[in-house]
């Protein structure tokens, strides 16, 4: 297992509906992303747990144009892959993002 972590500076500010959002079935072995509020003095945070090991340039190219598509402020992100793939990932993440912006509702 691997574990990255990557830090961007954020300028969207969202309310989150309850404590967390998560999308995907926790522990279901599939992609799951939780988005939780965290003081960031502004920053996203974003953790990735994968099995893949090596391929933490692509993971960055992913995870950097969610974050210009999405500079959310004072969220952690966390990510279990499950072997997902970038293009997956990324839906993902914007998924969790609507069920954010949507009061918590998938």
């Amino acid at each position: 297992m691997e574990t990255l972590t990557y830090r961007f500076d954020g300028t969207t500010a969202v309310r989150f509906p309850t404590e967390a959002v998560l999308v995907g079935v926790l522990a279901s072995g599939n992609l799951e992303v939780l988005l939780e509020p965290a003081a960031l003095d502004g920053a996203m945070a974003v953790r990735i747990i994968t099995a893949a090991k090596g391929f933490g340039t692509i993971w960055e190219a992913v995870i950097g144009d969610f974050a210009q598509r999405h500079p959310l402020r004072d969220v952690q992100v966390s990510i279990n892959d499950a072997g997902a793939t970038p293009a997956v990932v990324s839906l993902r993440l914007d998924q969790a993002v609507q069920t954010l912006r949507a009061g918590g509702q998938p």
